[in-house]
């Protein structure tokens, strides 16, 4: 039995390493689009809110995930921390779950939020597993990230279920000071003055 399990371990670790890194989300270079999705936890809790929209030129780390897992929930206690040191620079991070059913989540990610004891990373959930069409997100992506300053995607990384460990999440915290580096001095005035106008019509929205 032993050697049954065993066996069967290293024929999944070589179906992943002959797989190679997955590709998902917006490459560097590209600029991350907007989309709503219906918060759970957060300052607009219950609301269909667009946070890439709210940041404008701002550094941004935009985190989707499927899975409520303790990996992402060490990644996100380190958002949080990094929302903190880089306060002056007006860093921006947010974690949207993808799930065909809202309603049955949202609940669930409240519980998550408090099992991390996450204090300023806001969560949402986007209505559909694919996610956002524009974001282009692999269906055996667990977890993307992308980081992004001045509309533009700097950093991109990807993680199948069960790939985000210690390592990579050190690896993404330590991508930040990338972004928060190139950060603008003030954010344009069109969208300090009116952030409502600079919102474009969405495709596909989170229930009200």
């Amino acid at each position: 039995m032993v050697r049954t399990v065993g066996f069967s371990v290293l024929l999944f670790a070589a179906a992943a390493w002959a797989a190679g890194p997955v590709a998902s989300g917006l490459r560097p270079g590209q600029r991350p689009g907007p989309y709503s999705s219906l918060v759970s936890v957060g300052p607009e809790r219950g609301q269909a809110h667009c946070f890439i929209c709210a940041t404008a030129d701002r550094p941004a780390v935009i985190v989707f995930a499927r899975t409520l897992s303790d990996p992402l929930g060490k990644l996100a206690r380190g958002l949080d921390k990094a929302l903190a040191e880089h306060k002056d620079a007006e860093l921006r991070a947010w974690i949207t779950f993808l799930s065909d059913d809202q309603a049955a989540l949202d609940p669930q990610v409240v519980q998550w939020s408090q099992k991390h004891s996450l204090q300023r990373v806001p969560l949402s959930v986007f209505e559909d597993e694919v996610g956002p069409p524009s974001y282009l997100l692999h269906r055996e992506a667990d977890v993307t990230v992308l980081l992004a300053v001045q509309q533009k995607v700097v950093r991109n990384f990807a993680f199948r279920s069960g790939e985000l460990n210690d390592q990579r999440i050190a690896e993404v915290l330590g991508a930040i000071s990338q972004i928060t580096k190139k950060t603008p001095s003030k954010v344009t005035e069109n969208t300090k003055k009116d952030p409502e106008k600079n919102k474009p019509n969405y495709t596909r929205r989170g229930r009200d």
